[in-house]
């Protein structure tokens, strides 16, 4: 598979490199891979994010205004080392202790857990939040283990603008936990994306099947299901993503009255004509249940280089948390104007 490289083995490097560029002042590089904000207040709960590169504009993209203090950058698709997580960590700290938010993979655990430790040693304190919103990757029994996909960008954007007036470590993460909560997501992949550094897709599959609950890095889901209507498989994801909400005794099933924001997210090649197909029919599926679509992101978010795919997700918003999505926010990955509308 073609790409606009040099080294491939560096691209990693140079698109962290090139994404301070993007930020144009607003943020900095530390370090090796690791991207800060300019501009952090003393005394502020800081949020750090951060995951693997591949995913672009996520998760390194959700650093600016009223979102993430800083994001630590692991290589195409791999964890970021703990050396890493720490210089990031050191970057943002401010006194007040640090959020560690991001997606629900072994390695990353691993790695964000063995700089938390190193970070206590140097007196930072800190607190990890995990985002679990995949449906198709575990049971609900076992919701712990699932993997943080495209739901990250809106409980990020709400995280953040929390942050802003959090008192304590503690508050900001038990207000990331009811965020995390109230999110579902559900993918689907038609073809994959390429590894830079091999040039080979990074799973196979006919052109005649969708990869049913796929994962951002070709993960296995449920199962692959034949290729079908935007209309068709729009309402089979969301179902899967109402069932969820149903099931889980941590959380009331949705209802009539109440208000969500609703992602539609490409994997990376599904162009904006299809998210947009696809976005009337999940309003159209939303409205007819009584559920009120408070505000829309369609786009690519979180990708998987040039995967062919596309997910929904849903976070329901009670007072508190519709007052964090209302404040404006700025960043390369999602910049919010005033206020939502609803619709």
């Amino acid at each position: 598979m073609k790409k606009l490289i040099n080294d491939p083995l560096a691209v990693a490097d140079e698109l962290v490199a090139g994404l301070a560029v993007a930020y144009n002042g607003e943020a900095r590089l530390v370090g090796r891979r690791s991207l800060v904000k300019t501009h952090i207040p003393a005394g502020k709960v800081a949020l750090l994010v951060g995951g693997g590169s591949g995913h672009e504009p996520i998760y390194h993209g959700l650093v600016g205004r009223n979102l993430a203090d800083g994001a630590a950058c692991g290589d195409i698709f791999a964890a970021p080392p703990p050396n890493i997580v720490l210089e990031a960590t050191e970057a943002v700290h401010r006194d007040a202790g640090v959020l560690y938010l991001y997606g629900n993979y072994a390695g990353d655990v691993m790695n964000f857990d063995l700089a938390s430790e190193l970070a206590d040693d140097d007196g930072i304190k800190v607190k990890t939040v995990l985002i679990a919103d995949d449906v198709c990757s575990a049971p609900v029994a076992e919701k712990h283990q699932r993997r943080g996909i495209a739901g990250l960008v809106p409980i990020v954007k709400l995280v953040g603008a929390a942050s802003q007036s959090a008192k304590s470590l503690e508050e900001l993460a038990a207000f990331a936990e009811k965020a995390c909560l109230q999110t579902r997501s559900v993918g689907v992949s038609m073809a994959p994306g390429s590894i830079p550094a091999t040039g080979k897709p990074t799973f196979d599959i006919a052109d005649d099947l969708i990869g049913l609950g796929m994962g951002i890095h070709g993960e296995p889901g449920v199962g692959e299901i034949p290729m079908t209507t935007a209309d068709a498989l729009t309402d089979q994801m969301l179902e899967l993503i109402f069932a969820d909400y149903e099931k889980d005794a941590d959380v009331a099933a949705l209802a009539a009255g109440d208000e969500v924001i609703l992602l539609v997210n490409s994997l990376g090649a599904t162009t904006m004509m299809e998210l947009l197909i696809a976005l009337r029919r999940a309003k159209t599926i939303l409205d007819g249940r009584g559920i009120k679509t408070y505000d829309v992101m369609v786009g690519a978010f979180v990708t998987c280089q040039e995967m062919s795919g596309i997910s929904f997700s849903l976070t329901r918003l009670d007072a508190e948390l519709k007052k964090a999505w209302d404040l404006p926010c700025q960043s390369v990955c999602y910049s919010k104007m005033e206020g939502a509308q609803g619709a």
